[in-house]
């Protein structure tokens, strides 16, 4: 069920399954705990096709935010010049907007947790 009018609109159930992966990767994560093995002092850290996924993953998502910000802005601005937009559109697409920007500081403050977790464990 995607928003009507709005080009690129995430659907909710989407948003909902991405979700509920995120949450089972945590979980699973923090099953894991200290069974994670650390590499050795001075051996180079090995990209894993996990992490390029990651990685790939978040700059997909970071994207699709920036890309919100702007179709947002760009309506804004096409109402506040007269052009004929609905309002509601206008309003649903800055809410949009709101939305993934808030979803992306909550993840980008988990992962500083995480990191600051992390950094704090005894070697």
């Amino acid at each position: 069920m995607s928003v009507p009018g709005v080009g690129g609109a995430m659907s909710v159930d989407r948003i909902m399954a991405m979700r509920q992966q995120i949450l089972e990767k945590n979980q699973a994560l923090s099953r894991a705990g200290t069974d994670v093995a650390t590499p050795a002092i001075g051996t180079p850290a090995r990209t894993t096709p996990a992490a390029t996924d990651f990685a790939a993953t978040l700059e997909s998502a970071l994207g699709q935010v920036n890309r919100q910000q702007h179709q947002a802005s760009e309506m804004s601005a096409a109402y506040e010049r007269g052009e004929t937009i609905d309002i509601a559109k206008v309003m649903l697409a800055r809410q949009q907007a709101s939305v993934g920007f808030e979803a992306t500081l909550q993840v980008r403050n988990k992962l500083l947790s995480a990191y600051k977790d992390i950094m704090s464990m005894p070697v």
